[in-house]
């Protein structure tokens, strides 16, 4: 008899704490994770992109490795206690990889050693990867074996919660960890303050840990029951062998490849697997929808720091879960009811459809916005130009002459940049907020507020003392972004909808047209959809190399709408099913009853293990 309050077991308590934290710890960290790579391991925008993108597919591909270890070896509670055990030294071990002061032996705020700094990275999010995919699949279940058959209501409840933890956790950690980021911090310098933006989310996963451990004894524990992913596996390789075998045009052709199987296996798997592959043939398409999503995480988020907006920047970073929160109940309760009493037979596939629409012109949206961005940008030389400055500190103007005949006429304290086949060299003191000048005991303060993206050159005449620093000359290099950031406001909103309209009804809709015992190889195939989007970004990142970003994004969201299109065709010829209904059929014309049937697959399942034996070939059992 389990520990109860009000009603629910006093466990959960511990589970949905463990959950919030660890989701603060994930989306924490990956919230600052390609300004890390771009601004402290000095990677270009591609390399940073290929990076992230590599590393939240690994994190899709995970929890199929976790799934299998959970269901067929260790079971819930070891796994989620073992890999999380993994996943905070990933998260520690990242959060040390971003002290500069470690490799900085001369002190001027580079780290010396970068490859020290990239392979401490590296084995970090390698680590995370394995812990968060790893536990994806068993922490949610395991909430749910807390619960007994007479507390249906609290199971929904507790889902509920389970999941208004995982976007609170979002929210929070991606409103705070760029505060973090933006404070200074160092030994011997002060630098923007990765290790604490960092580090913060490797302490919240120490905690998730130790709160997860402090309920060890309240917790119901149910031993490994095999892994019906297994199972399916070997089932559809046998129908594919046996058919290779018997592909001679004597042999008589069946209504379905699956029923190649029927020699070994249960007529209910192989009716059951056959309902699953008619949903997983609809994930063909599907991965081309994420490939767009998670750019918000990467190219969106390079995008916005070419922009100005200081306090913007915050809200754009949690506009996606604030827009979550708000979009489902408004999406559940009042727009799809709406078109359904409009007579509109907006079925969910047809939502997904339109969600993967959505998503399109969110990077149509994004590329707008980064055309706008490029008018304001300035002309750098090409690989076979260089770029002179020349400034004029004399009290009259000058006229300078290059060779051979190029002229400039320059103003009193005035800039100009000129741009030549020929080499020059540039030379131009760089201060950023406030600094000091000390010449022994004289010494002056100069203060300038600079904007984001700015460039300037700092001119120190002789008498800048006797004057107090007020006869230092500033001139502007570069000037300051000056798109805002609220101009990406549409594009999330949009992104947001589509998830929404896809992600939610995708799920929902792939629920119900599986058996029950099938619903984890869904919840594997969906989530290798999100890992191969992921694939195809690092992909185009690397090989596509366009040269405008704007010109990327149109790219995705053409291919998005042809996608769209075709799976709007698939969606057409599907027919919806009642997995239910089909599985009492099979029963039927089998003559069981539900414990009958139980009885003899378990008993087929026992002929197989023999045969297996003789073979010496180890059994493992669903």
């Amino acid at each position: 008899m389990t520990a109860e309050c009000c009603g629910y077991p006093i466990s959960i308590f511990f589970i949905v704490v463990n959950e919030f934290c660890e989701r603060f710890s994930y989306y924490g960290m990956r919230a600052v994770l390609v300004l890390y790579f771009r601004y402290f391991l000095l990677w270009d925008d591609d390399l940073a992109t290929s990076i992230y993108h590599a590393f939240v597919a690994l994190c899709y591909l995970t929890p199929i490795l976790g799934a299998i270890i959970a269901d067929s070896w260790l079971g819930k509670f070891k796994t989620i206690i073992y890999l999380s055990i993994v996943y905070a030294i990933g998260q520690v071990t990242m959060a040390i990889s971003t002290i500069h002061d470690i490799t900085d032996a001369n002190r001027d705020g580079t780290p010396d050693n970068f490859t020290f700094h990239i392979a401490l990275s590296m084995l970090g999010l390698i680590l995370i990867a394995l812990g968060t995919g790893g536990i994806k699949p068993c922490v949610a279940a395991f909430g749910g074996d807390q619960f007994q058959e007479h507390q249906s209501r609290q199971l929904n409840t507790f889902f509920s919660v389970f999941y208004l933890c995982i976007n609170a956790g979002s929210l929070l950690s991606t409103l705070i960890t760029p505060v973090l980021r933006a404070q200074e911090c160092g030994i011997h310098t002060q630098q923007q303050c990765y290790p604490l933006a960092f580090g913060v989310p490797a302490v919240l996963m120490v905690i998730s840990l130790v709160v997860f451990i402090a309920g060890s004894g309240m917790y119901v524990k149910t031993d490994p029951e095999g892994n019906i992913m297994w199972s399916v596996c070997k089932c559809i390789g046998f129908a594919i062998k046996n058919r290779f075998r018997h592909r001679s045009s004597s042999y008589p052709k069946r209504e379905h490849w699956m029923d190649w199987a029927n020699e070994k296996y249960d007529k209910l798997l192989i009716a059951q697997i056959k309902m699953v592959l008619k949903v997983l043939f609809l994930y063909i398409p599907l991965p081309m929808f994420w490939t767009l999503f998670d750019q918000k995480g990467s190219r969106w988020t390079l995008q916005a720091t070419t922009m100005s907006g200081d306090f913007v920047s915050i809200l754009i970073s949690t506009v996606n879960p604030i827009l979550i929160l708000t979009l489902v109940p408004i999406m559940d309760r009042l727009i799809f009811p709406l078109i359904q009493k409009c007579g509109l037979n907006f079925s969910p596939l047809k939502r997904m459809t339109v969600g993967m629409l959505f998503a399109a012109m969110a990077f149509v949206s994004a590329a707008l916005v980064q055309i706008e961005i490029d008018k304001t940008l300035p002309n750098f030389p090409s690989s076979s130009e260089s770029q002179l400055k020349v400034v004029n500190t004399y009290s009259t103007t000058l006229n300078v002459t290059i060779s051979p005949n190029e002229h400039l006429l320059i103003e009193s304290f005035g800039v100009q940049l000129h741009t030549s086949k020929h080499t020059y060299s540039t030379i131009s003191c760089m201060f950023v907020n406030d600094f000091s000048l000390i010449h022994g005991e004289q010494w002056c303060e100069f203060s300038r507020k600079f904007g984001f993206g700015a460039s300037y050159t700092f001119l120190i005449p002789s008498t800048v003392f006797s004057d107090d620093c007020e006869s230092i000359t500033e001139v502007e290099d570069m000037k300051p972004n000056s798109v805002h950031m609220a101009l990406q406001i549409p594009q999330y909103f949009l992104i947001t909808t589509g998830e929404v309209m896809f992600s939610v009804t995708g799920l929902q809709f792939s629920y119900s047209q599986a058996p029950k015992n099938m619903k984890s190889v869904l919840q594997a195939g969906w989530l290798c959809t999100n890992a191969v989007g992921n694939i195809i970004v690092l992909i185009v990142a690397e090989l596509g190399k366009l040269p405008k970003q704007w010109a990327e994004y149109l790219l995705f969201a053409s291919l998005l709408v042809a996608v769209s299109i075709i799976f709007s065709i698939m969606a057409y010829f599907y027919t919806y099913i009642d997995p239910a209904e089909i599985e009492a059929q099979v029963r039927k014309e089998q003559g069981l009853e539900p414990e009958e049937m139980e009885k003899e697959t378990l008993e087929m399942e026992e002929k197989d293990e023999d045969q297996k034996n003789e073979q010496g070939v180890k059994q493992t059992k669903i």
